[in-house]
């Protein structure tokens, strides 16, 4: 299994796109996404890339998806 690695933000926002989420708005360098299912929003820095392991695991839990399953939308 491949490890979760070097996601760039290009890459991250058209995987949330396909995913149905929806882009809200930029505060103070943080893109927030608001997804069906999820219980609460998506945040992440822009500011800081490739976007960390840890915080797409965090997203991927909200989402209900599997690391394996995102490797492969990726």
């Amino acid at each position: 299994m491949s490890k979760i690695q070097n996601i760039k933000l290009k890459a991250y926002r058209k995987f949330l796109k396909a995913k149905k989420c929806t882009y809200l708005r930029t505060n103070g360098g943080h893109e927030i996404w608001e997804c069906p299912n999820c219980t609460r929003p998506i945040v992440f820095q822009t500011h800081i890339e490739p976007i960390p392991e840890f915080i797409i695991k965090q997203h991927l839990r909200c989402l209900g998806i599997s690391k394996t399953q995102f490797l492969k939308d990726i």
